[in-house]
């Protein structure tokens, strides 16, 4: 049993930057076998954030599915479809599955564990998971340079990345993730586990920092 990402290329003009949700919905339309499989994760779409919480699809915009390789020929029949996401139509192209790669850095832009709010708290039932995976590595929330200042008015202060999402009517909250000196074997397989639930949605889905500050 190997876990790949499949990759679909897309078309469209954007979609709500908040798509976890509604893009799995869409998907599930789709292929209803999905709907209650928790072992399935879907990355966050990337584009370009533009005003009014939307996100511009751009030529590297894809479609991307953290999954049993065994299940290729069921997911297959997203290609040629529509997906309405959110009231915003993508259309889906052909796939290409790709490996899991070792990396010794890896982030999440959102994981979400639930009952946990707090950074610190948050933090330890991260690291509990980890025991539990018998992964090693340097767990961190990263930071972001807000708007407000010091005290005193000198420089900027920061902020832990602490981030959302809509499912239904609720507002579930997560944090931003990154994990660093991460051995080979570690790194797979926190990828292949994630972290926190709500992978469907977009969360706790792992993949290599490209290098620099997360954002």
């Amino acid at each position: 049993m190997v876990t790949i990402d499949l990759c679909f290329s897309l078309k469209g003009s954007e979609i709500p930057a908040d798509h976890g949700y509604a893009l799995f919905s869409a998907i599930s339309h789709v292929i209803p076998s999905l709907h209650d499989d928790k072992t399935i994760g879907v990355h966050p779409i990337s584009g370009m954030l533009t005003g009014g919480r939307m996100l511009h699809l751009t030529d590297g915009s894809r479609l991307v599915l953290r999954m049993n390789s065994e299940r290729i020929q069921e997911v297959m029949h997203l290609s040629g479809k529509r997906l309405d996401i959110g009231g915003y139509t993508v259309s889906v192209g052909l796939p290409s599955p790709m490996m899991l790669r070792p990396a010794s850095n890896l982030h999440s832009r959102i994981v979400v564990i639930k009952g946990f709010l707090e950074v610190e708290p948050f933090l330890e039932a991260c690291r509990r998971q980890f025991a539990t995976l018998g992964v090693t590595g340097d767990m961190t929330v990263p930071t972001r340079v807000s708007s407000a200042p010091l005290e005193h008015g000198k420089g900027n202060a920061t902020s832990f990345i602490r981030r959302t999402i809509r499912i239904h009517d609720m507002t579930v909250v997560g944090y931003a993730v990154q994990v660093n000196g991460l051995s080979p074997q570690d790194s797979i397989r926190l990828q292949e586990a994630g972290l926190g639930g709500r992978r469907r949605f977009g969360c706790g889905i792992f993949v290599p920092l490209a290098g620099g500050r997360q954002t």
